[in-house]
């Protein structure tokens, strides 16, 4: 009995500990409520809307060519039907090559993004750690996306005695 109870007691005095170290914060919640995030968002969205629009119309177009040149291919000579299958695969790749610019890895989107976004998202982060350190947290953590570290004190980083151990270092 008595020892159930010292047990207990031992591990609620760590878990009020850990509890007493650590805090979340929900930085998309907070994005959510400032105004210029919002107003960057929707303007991020209605470009984005634009491009794909314009993405759209070119692919009606690449489309009305395939099916115009499946229809005519059998009375089209040689010399034609190479030009045309030419302008199919240049309209293509232009196809292809507008989407990538505006919506691939490090393409318009993305970089618009950058631009108008993140700053915002550095200031609640910075706010976030500021907090942390104010508050004398070791571990602050993001609970808006799964789970994000945003700020700890390096005492409690343990790497480099995992790559010792791993036999790493």
């Amino acid at each position: 009995m008595n020892k159930s109870f010292l047990i207990s007691l031992f591990l609620t005095g760590i878990i009020g500990f850990a509890y007493g170290q650590m805090a979340f914060v929900d930085t998309k919640y907070i994005l959510n409520r400032m105004s210029d995030y919002q107003d960057s968002v929707k303007k991020i969205n209605r470009i984005s809307a634009e491009w794909q629009k314009e993405i759209d119309d070119k692919q009606i177009v690449l489309d009305k060519m395939l099916n115009d040149f499946e229809r005519d291919q059998a009375l089209l000579t040689d010399e034609l039907s190479k030009k045309r299958t030419n302008e199919i695969f240049i309209h293509e790749k232009e196809l292809r090559d507008l989407q990538r610019m505006r919506f691939g890895f490090e393409g318009d989107l993305f970089k618009m993004r950058q631009e108008m976004l993140k700053p915002m998202e550095v200031r609640v982060l910075d706010a976030s750690k500021s907090v942390g350190i104010r508050m004398s947290y070791t571990l602050v953590l993001d609970r808006s996306e799964g789970i994000t570290v945003i700020f700890y004190k390096t005492n409690l980083d343990i790497t480099g005695e995992v790559e010792k151990e791993l036999g790493m270092r």
